[in-house]
């Protein structure tokens, strides 16, 4: 049985990333004491190499492997790595992609016998050739492609957690010709992040190269992992779309930090974390004070919509819903939830948009739900001196698809706007736009939505620097951003990829600030409400794949992992299914 203390290290590790400076500053009181980190991240990532290829039923010496080796520390995590397989008996060629190598790393890995092909024809490397033609550049390079191709398992040590933007040079030919190009993998979502098993397998040393180590970004050629092994912390890019499906399956190898006292770059949010956001019924408790949530979901056009955020919110933990809307959809609302109200009254949080057209539908003029979001945002809305603090003592609001484009210039954080990437996409465009007027600066290139795709921490950081407002940018991992913190939401199976499912988090959003107390920031709340959204879809769909999956940590007993891909399902079926997932979450703190 762990002790306390080591329960809740481990959940701070599984569930924190920290920007590259902050692990610089935690390896070096470490690295002074003399503690051989490089040693200890080596034998971890010779293990795990050994154990991949061990899962494929291939023993060392009928192997070869082919690491690619930068000229700085990561290359010597990866030159020690790879003496260790050579010595065991495994055909391991590195090449070497800049102009040196680790020196210590190097001589150990001639040592074991291991081959060494040069790439750059300036290289200064001890024993090997380098002056080399252009033309003579060129045909090692196709080579070293053809060699690492034909392995069964690559070693990608080219970069560490220092290098900024896109690869350049050699590493960048490398990564185009054995990976892909500022593009997200796309291949199918199985559980554990389990790949085809196809060859060559990719082993990440820290990182893959070529990804945005800081935002998770994907910002060109970049070798997608099918293992990464993690030294210390996790990194934003182990947690942050899309350079987190580029991390395959993530092992860390815990050097001991002393993490008490560092604020992670970004919070992953878990059981415990989303069970903060749930309040517990009280013995005096009425329908009023467990939270009203009121709704302006849903049109003469999509009905559907009023009646998956109302079944959302009603199964969310509150007191009562209060629905606002045209008579078809005031029906439907009643007849699949009898309990709800309609009409005005006093509310502790809004939902506004879901199913409601947005202005550029042709016919939403004069649309009775466009008409009463937009005079109930204007409350919301600051001006550009925060002039109207009335704002700030209205109830918390979740602004969803068609609303999103009524939303004010500037509003205060209690409002949380929900956008997927095409929606983000607009947001930006419209909001740039209008600071690009005001400042008189030179207009901005417009935001499509693999920008936002490609770059969604920068996007949703965006958003709310424009806005004021919370950000929840929903996707496979969703991603919530308020004043001072970003959070992560990866419990989702791909299944949740389904129509009104954005209207199912909407409610649920709605219901979860509403019964705040002060006990979670807004923030807080709206990332556990992507939480338990996911974690109802797992339910639902009695799937075990999820768009994160938390990491081993190397040494550790492994916890048990199945391989249920679970089944298809529609919006309504996550809606049944929240009041089980909240009750998973309760019952894990409460046990």
């Amino acid at each position: 049985m762990e002790y306390t203390e080591d329960a809740d290290r481990r959940e701070l590790l599984l569930h924190s990333a920290y920007d590259s400076d902050t692990v610089r500053a935690m390896e070096r009181p470490l690295l002074d004491k003399g503690v051989p980190l490089m040693r200890m991240a080596a034998q971890a990532a010779a293990h795990m190499a050994a154990g991949m290829l061990d899962d494929e039923d291939l023993a060392l010496e009928d192997t070869s492997i082919v690491l690619l080796a930068g000229a700085g520390d990561n290359g010597g995590d990866g030159l020690f790595a790879a003496a260790a397989l050579a010595q065991e008996g495994a055909n391991v060629t590195a090449i070497a992609v800049g102009r040196s190598l680790h020196e210590a790393g190097f001589a150990s890995f001639v040592r074991a016998g291991g081959k060494v092909l040069v790439l750059d024809p300036a290289a200064d490397i001890p024993g090997c050739a380098s002056g080399f033609s252009a033309g003579e550049a060129g045909e090692r390079l196709q080579t070293a492609i053809a060699v690492a191709r034909k392995s069964h398992l690559i070693i990608d040590a080219m970069t560490g957690i220092g290098i900024q933007g896109s690869l350049r040079g050699i590493p960048a030919a490398l990564a185009s010709a054995l990976g892909l190009d500022g593009e997200a993998p796309d291949e199918p979502a199985l559980p554990n992040r389990e790949s085809s098993g196809d060859f060559p397998l990719v082993l990440a040393v820290d990182t893959p190269s070529g990804v945005g180590v800081n935002d998770g970004s994907l910002p060109g050629p970049y070798i997608p992992a099918t293992v990464t092994v993690t030294f210390g912390a996790m990194k934003p890019c182990a947690v942050l779309p899309p350079a987190t499906f580029a991390c395959g399956r993530i092992e860390l190898l815990d050097f001991g930090f002393d993490i008490d006292d560092k604020d992670p770059d970004v919070e992953v949010v878990d059981n415990s974390f989303a069970s903060d956001a749930v309040r517990l019924p009280r013995f005096e408790d009425s329908k009023y004070s467990r939270g009203v949530v009121g709704l302006v979901t849903g049109s003469q056009r999509y009905p559907g919509a009023a009646v998956l955020t109302a079944s959302a919110a009603a199964r969310a933990n509150t007191g009562m819903v209060r629905y606002l809307g045209p008579e078809r959809a005031q029906n439907m609302v009643l007849a699949a939830l009898p309990e709800a109200v309609i009409g005005k009254g006093h509310v502790q949080s809004w939902v506004v948009g879901s199913g409601v057209p947005e202005a550029s539908v042709e016919g939403t003029d004069g649309d009775m739900q466009r008409d009463t979001i937009a005079a109930l945002l204007k409350h919301y809305a600051l001006g550009s001196e925060d002039e109207n603090k009335d704002a700030y003592d209205m109830p918390p609001i979740v602004v969803d698809a068609g609303a999103l484009d009524l939303l004010p210039e500037r509003v205060p954080g209690q409002v949380v706007i929900t956008p997927h990437a095409g929606e983000m996409a607009k947001l930006l465009n419209r909001f740039e736009t209008a600071a690009s007027t005001a400042e008189h600066a030179d207009s901005h290139e417009p935001y499509t939505a693999d920008d936002v795709r490609l770059n969604p921490l920068a996007s949703a950081k965006r958003a709310h620097e424009l806005t004021g407002a919370t950000v929840l940018l929903k996707g496979a991992v969703t991603i919530v951003v308020d004043e001072d913190h970003v959070y992560a939401s990866g419990s989702a199976p791909a299944w949740l990829g389904t129509a009104g499912a954005g209207d199912v988090l909407a409610g649920l959003t709605g219901a979860l600030l509403a019964q705040q107390d002060d006990v979670a920031t807004t923030g807080e709340t709206v990332a556990s409400a992507a939480y338990l959204h996911g974690l109802a879809a797992a339910i639902a769909s009695e799937s075990e794949q999820q768009g994160w999956q938390e990491p081993e940590l190397i040494g550790r007993e492994h916890r048990q992992r199945f391989m249920t891909l679970g089944h298809p399902i529609v919006a309504g079926d996550v809606a049944h299914a929240i009041p089980e997932a909240i009750a998973d979450v309760i019952a894990d703190v409460i046990a």
